[in-house]
């Protein structure tokens, strides 16, 4: 008998394991880089303006002398807080609305998938911009403006997962012992459903990082002063023409790098835990 076939699970786990020691490592690097750098890197220094990168300066210095490595840094560690809060917003709402409509009465089944048609059909930009601007801006603007726009995907998923589970031997016999049905969500909805409550946050997180950069930079974020991704994207644009590449070129490719890693982890995630190519 061959020996060679008894590590294939292992070699199937080794790229979600991959994928799991590089987002960490980088998260504890942004997190701890955004605790420990010096604030003062960050007031202005007339006499550093412009610098290109260098030694002292690995990312340059913006229009005000201010450390572009010191602004990037905490900019990401602002964008990863935001969007952690954020998505758990958008899970929680995506599960209580999925697993109550799938358990409740038709009519609130059908009054949910119609907000869900009615938030789909609603353009992502148009509608957080809307809320951000009523709001007030800021983080709050920013995570309601988000968390409302990103739920409806993982709801529908939610809500179908929990339409098969109620119909199960063990859910009839609970609900024939007379358990409510809070009992029955919390105890066993919920629970068979976190695999794809897990997913989904981690797949909606580089999306809602990505909006996070996307509001701050048409301004309905944070002040011009907040060391944002969005806000260094919009501060470097117009020095691009002028040769101040590293103004805008290091912000974006920070931000590429988070959304790639936490895309790639969620992939990963999904074919390990989605029960059809789990096995495969």
């Amino acid at each position: 008998m061959s020996t060679t076939a008894l590590p294939a699970r292992p070699r199937r786990r080794a790229p979600l394991i991959r994928s799991l020691v590089l987002t960490g490592a980088l998260v504890l690097a942004i997190a701890g880089g955004g605790m420990l750098l010096d604030g003062s890197a960050l007031t202005s220094d007339i006499g550093s303006r412009l610098l290109p990168p260098s030694l002292e300066y690995p990312f340059g210095t913006d229009h005000l002398g201010r450390d572009m490595f010191t602004r990037v840094v905490k900019g990401l560690a602002l964008s990863l807080a935001i969007g952690v809060a954020t998505a758990l917003l958008s899970t929680a709402i995506s599960a209580v609305l999925g697993i109550v409509a799938a358990l409740s009465a038709r009519w609130f089944d059908d009054a949910v998938s119609w907000v869900i048609d009615l938030f789909i059909g609603i353009p992502h930009l148009i509608f957080m911009i809307l809320i951000a601007f009523t709001v007030g801006g800021g983080i709050p603007g920013i995570m309601l403006g988000i968390a409302t726009t990103h739920w409806m995907a993982l709801a529908l998923l939610v809500r179908a997962d929990t339409k098969q589970l109620r119909d199960a031997d063990f859910v009839k016999a609970s609900r024939g012992l007379g358990r409510s049905p809070w009992f029955i969500a919390s105890r066993h909805i919920l629970p068979l459903a976190s695999p794809q409550l897990m997913v989904g946050f981690v797949l909606m997180f580089p999306h809602v990082v990505l909006h996070e950069a996307a509001l701050t930079f048409l301004g309905f974020g944070f002040s011009p002063q907040t060391p944002a991704i969005g806000i260094l994207l919009s501060e470097g644009m117009p020095h691009i023409l002028s040769g101040k590449w590293w103004l805008a070129a290091f912000p974006g490719l920070a931000l590429l790098l988070v959304v790639l890693c936490f895309a790639r982890l969620g992939d990963q995630l999904r074919s390990r835990l989605d029960p059809r190519t789990a096995n495969g």
